[in-house]
């Protein structure tokens, strides 16, 4: 399945939680869609809430199922919990912290930033969107009027968000430090990862 396109707010309604930026039509009919939907209460089985909860998880960082699958095999090879080191390669992608520091309104942006070659990691351009940061590794972005105007926007509508702790941002040089890999804690997005895992396991 490839990376989804469709209606935001359709989808928000759907999940019953803001995925993707919330509207005014989210705000105002935060039940399902259709006819039926503000009365339907569907029993869902096992499988289908663990379906669901993988989907909310693949929709909010913006990956195909190829892309998503892919990261949680490689967060199986790894010592430690196997769902909260899923969580972190997510959030540890270029374009995850793009979004994280607010040099992108949304993640399609931040992915858009990335792949059109904005984005500096260690002073080197980096186009990839999967791309892991570390500890250490220091963001900038690119030294062009386009770039600057960009990013400056984009920081001034997102002034409103919380930069998470493990991240720390130079708002006047548009440049950001990786000071540490995130901890479960600050990987809330009101999801049961648990049940991704069980998901993928069976």
């Amino acid at each position: 399945m490839s990376r989804y396109t469709g209606p935001t707010t359709r989808m928000n309604r759907r999940f019953g939680m803001a995925i993707f930026p919330a509207t005014k039509a989210f705000e105002n009919k935060p039940h399902l869609p259709g006819q039926h939907g503000p009365r339907l209460r569907r029993k869902l089985s096992e499988y289908a809430v663990g379906l669901n909860e993988k989907q909310k998880l693949r929709y909010l960082f913006g990956l195909s199922e190829k892309q998503f699958r892919n990261t949680f095999e490689k967060a199986k090879t790894k010592r430690g919990v196997t769902g909260e080191i899923f969580l972190q390669m997510l959030e540890t992608r270029l374009d995850s912290v793009i979004y994280s520091i607010g040099f992108a309104k949304t993640r399609r942006q931040a992915r858009q930033l990335v792949c059109h070659g904005h984005i500096r990691v260690n002073g080197h351009k980096v186009d990839i969107p999967s791309y892991t940061v570390s500890p250490g590794d220091e963001i900038a972005v690119r030294e062009s009027t386009s770039s600057r105007q960009m990013t400056t926007r984009a920081l001034e509508d997102s002034r409103a968000r919380t930069i998470p702790n493990w991240v720390s941002r130079v708002d006047d040089a548009l440049t950001a430090k990786v000071n540490r890999v995130p901890s479960i804690d600050e990987m809330e997005h009101g999801i049961n990862v648990q049940l991704i895992v069980e998901f993928y396991s069976r």
